[in-house]
């Protein structure tokens, strides 16, 4: 599982959505949770949040979003050397579920279907951490 300090950005335009992810995230520890309506404001946190020299360390974004959508901006972080394994979770509804092949050629880490739950959430922040850290064979 991911550090309880881990720097972690949610993307939604929904801010009941980005209320909701950031109850549960801060139910199982996380208290650096930072959050964007958009992808192009998500970009915008990202640099600045390298500059500044604490970067986030997970994103967790929506897919339908006004100005630049949770795929683009998935998109945009991949074509940055530094970000190109950053853990990126992509929010989506059930009806974009054959979509989800085009995110996963773009790298995104895992995705979760709406709604979204308390243990779903904690279940694929586990599996993005061990993706990214497996065990010693």
């Amino acid at each position: 599982m991911f550090p309880v300090h881990s720097r972690i950005l949610i993307v939604d335009d929904m801010s009941s959505l980005r209320d909701l992810l950031k109850a549960y995230l801060r139910r199982l520890g996380y208290r650096n949770i930072s959050e964007a309506e958009d992808g192009r404001i998500a970009y915008q946190a990202l640099l600045a949040a390298k500059a500044s020299g604490a970067p986030f360390e997970l994103i967790i974004s929506d897919w339908n979003m006004p100005n630049l959508d949770g795929l683009e901006f998935l998109k945009l972080v991949r074509t940055s050397p530094e970000w190109k394994s950053l853990p990126f979770i992509l929010l989506t509804t059930e009806s974009e579920k054959a979509k989800v092949l085009e995110a996963v050629l773009a790298n995104v880490s895992n995705y979760m279907v709406k709604p979204v739950e308390e243990e779903m959430l904690k279940d694929k922040l586990k599996k993005v951490w061990e993706k990214l850290n497996p065990a010693p064979k």
